[in-house]
């Protein structure tokens, strides 16, 4: 009997073993590494670091489902290296940690794929909520109730979560699409900026309007021609123009 329930309680404990999430934090500076290392690993994480992107390229597994990653740092950048990674059809959840926290940087980390941006000094509660956030989007369901939306030169397929504009696939992250999706799904209305954070990012507590801001800029700057397809009111939002079509 007791042998019975050691095995169980073992066969528990490589369960949950398992089930971790795995981050990779890639900094330049092994303080920040640690404290970072220390306190995830309390909230039952699974943690490994690299100090360079090029260590943390050699680290990274399919195991890991996150990285927290510094932007400046010597030899190749935070956003080359994540630029990379979804050249390669790579879509690891990433979060940028820097000190620089201008509206182009933001802009820069949206458009390489990143999944939000963290700016220096930092606090741990704030790492960690965003980190829940982000991770409790990735693993969500996708929505499989949609078809498309197409129109001459322009298509839309909600299922495949692909844009095709002429015979062009515009690469858009994660956060790009869902935006289009939500606002191509509802023609005409608005949304405040504050309905979009509320259904795209939804439980992460950081999120601000001037988030929503840069993700628009980029996805309107991915549409080309068909920008004029999401329109703003001052004051109110963002909506989608179906007679632009």
């Amino acid at each position: 009997m007791y042998d019975l329930w050691k095995n169980n309680r073992n066969f528990a404990a490589a369960s949950r073993k398992i089930m971790k999430k795995k981050i990779l934090i890639v900094d330049d500076e092994q303080d920040i590494c640690e404290i970072l290392s220390f306190n995830l690993e309390n909230e039952g994480y699974e943690v490994d670091t690299a100090n360079s992107a090029e260590e943390a390229l050699a680290k990274l597994s399919p195991q890991h489902t996150l990285i927290l990653l510094d932007v400046m740092m010597g030899g190749m950048s935070g956003y080359r290296m994540a630029e990379k990674l979804r050249k390669e059809g790579n879509a690891v959840p990433v979060i940028f940690l820097t000190a620089k926290d201008t509206e182009n940087d933001m802009l820069t980390g949206f458009s390489v794929g990143g999944d939000d941006y963290i700016s220096k000094p930092f606090s741990l509660k704030e790492v960690s909520a965003r980190v829940k956030a982000v991770l409790k989007r990735s693993s969500e369901p996708e929505d499989k109730t949609g078809a498309h939306l197409s129109t001459s030169g322009f298509s839309i397929d909600f299922n495949t979560k692909e844009l095709l504009i002429g015979s062009n696939q515009i690469q858009l992250t994660r956060t790009e699409f869902e935006i289009l999706a939500l606002l191509a799904k509802n023609p005409g209305q608005v949304f405040p900026r504050e309905e979009i954070i509320s259904r795209i990012w939804k439980e992460s507590p950081y999120i601000t309007e001037r988030t929503v801001d840069v993700h628009i800029t980029r996805l309107r700057k991915k549409l080309g021609d068909r920008a004029t397809l999401i329109s703003s009111r001052t004051g109110y939002g963002y909506r989608f123009n179906k007679e632009e079509l």
